[in-house]
């Protein structure tokens, strides 16, 4: 399982461990990723991602998963997250036209 937020696309990121003495070892610096259960409204279903903390509190800033999937980039999301937000925006397509 990768480390990498299926929403953000935040992954480990590299620097160094500063003694000290001023020695530098090289570190990583992984994101606090949670196991989280979303709820799509415009689906009416729930969604298991791998997201991390900051992006659940984005969700709650921006009024919930379909807002955030509809507003962020291609590159930037998982597969899973990409299919989810075709899947909104047909729906969501489907509800207009109608």
């Amino acid at each position: 399982m990768s480390r990498r937020c299926e929403l953000t696309g935040v992954g480990p990121m590299v620097g160094h461990n500063v003694s000290h003495s001023n020695i530098k070892t090289k570190r990583r610096f992984m994101p606090n990723l949670v196991d989280a259960k979303l709820q799509s409204d415009a689906l009416g279903q729930s969604y298991s991602l791998r997201v991390t903390n900051a992006a659940l509190r984005t969700l709650d800033f921006k009024g919930g998963l379909d807002a955030v999937l509809l507003k962020s980039k291609d590159e930037n999301l998982s597969a899973r997250a990409l299919k989810l937000k075709r899947q909104v925006k047909a729906k969501l397509a489907e509800t207009a036209a109608a």
